[in-house]
C-alpha cells in the first residue's frame, strides 16, 4: 500500500519516494508513497511533476487501480524502473486553493447543519468554487443571506481545523459523523479519517484542508437551485 502523505499532513509540497511498480499498460507507476492526492469525494486530483534519474515527468493525476494508487504521466516516454528513486512537486498554488475550498464546503455544511439541520445529498468542488446540495423544502433569497452571513463569521472565528484517522467502531460513535444523506463509506475500511473544525463541524472525509478556518477567505454565496422537492443546491465562490 501506498503511504498517503496528504493524509497525515496537507502541507507537504515535495516529498521522496521509490517506485515499487510500473503500469505498462497505463502509463503510469506506483510510489511507496505520495503527497499526491488522488481525487475522491468531489476533490479533484492534485497536479504536479515527478522527476527521476534526472528527467521530469508531468502527472496527469493519481487513480486507484486494481487496489493500488497508480500515478498516471502524461507523454509517451518510457517508464522509469522498479526500484528508481523519484521526487514529487506539487502544484502548490493548485493545491492550496483546493484546501481552501474544501474548508469552506466544511464551513458550509457544519453551519448549515447546526442552524438548520439539513444533510447534504451532493456536493463537488474545483479551484476556489464548489457547490453543494442540502435537504431543504424551500430556499429563498432571505434564507440565503443569512447563511452567506453565518459562514463567514466562522471564517472570521478563526478555527482550528484538524484531522486524526480512528478505529472504524470508535468513529461511528460520534453523533452525526456521516453528514451525507447516504453513508459512502465501504464496509471493508477499519480505520476512518475525521476532519474537525473545531466547535462546529466533525465529519468522515479523506481529502486536504487547511488548519484554521482565517486560511479561507472571504467565501460568497453566487447562486441557489432547486434540484428537487426536498433537494436545494447552494454555488459558493472564494475570494
Amino acid at each position: 500500500m501506498t503511504e498517503a502523505l496528504y493524509h497525515a499532513d496537507s502541507y507537504v509540497q515535495e516529498f521522496n519516494a521509490t517506485i515499487t511498480a510500473v503500469d505498462e499498460a497505463n502509463h503510469g507507476i506506483v510510489l511507496d508513497r505520495t503527497a499526491f492526492f488522488p481525487g475522491g469525494g468531489g476533490q479533484p486530483a492534485d497536479k504536479g511533476t515527478l522527476t527521476v534519474d534526472g528527467q521530469t515527468y508531468v502527472l496527469k493525476r493519481g487513480k486507484r487501480i486494481s487496489n493500488q494508487l497508480v500515478h498516471l504521466l502524461t507523454g509517451d516516454d518510457p517508464l522509469p524502473a522498479v526500484g528508481a528513486q523519484a521526487h514529487g512537486q506539487l502544484d502548490w498554488e493548485h493545491r492550496y486553493k483546493i484546501m481552501r475550498t474544501h474548508t469552506a464546503m466544511h464551513i458550509l455544511c457544519g453551519v448549515i447543519f447546526r442552524d438548520y439541520g439539513a444533510s447534504v445529498t451532493g456536493g463537488n468542488m474545483e479551484p476556489l468554487k464548489g457547490r453543494m446540495d442540502f435537504e431543504f423544502e424551500t430556499m429563498q433569497k432571505e434564507l440565503v443571506e443569512e447563511i452567506n452571513a453565518a459562514i463567514n463569521a466562522e471564517v472570521n472565528n478563526a478555527r482550528p481545523v484538524s484531522w486524526r484517522v480512528l478505529p472504524r467502531e470508535e468513529a461511528f460513535q460520534i453523533p452525526d459523523l456521516i453528514r451525507t444523506k447516504i453513508n459512502l463509506l465501504p464496509k471493508f475500511i477499519t480505520e476512518v479519517r475525521v476532519v474537525e473544525i473545531e466547535g462546529l463541524d466533525l465529519q468522515a472525509d479523506g481529502g486536504t484542508h487547511v488548519r484554521n478556518t482565517s486560511e479561507v477567505g472571504t467565501i460568497r454565496v453566487t447562486d441557489y437551485k432547486s434540484k428537487g422537492k426536498i433537494n436545494k443546491r447552494i454555488y459558493v465562490e472564494l475570494d
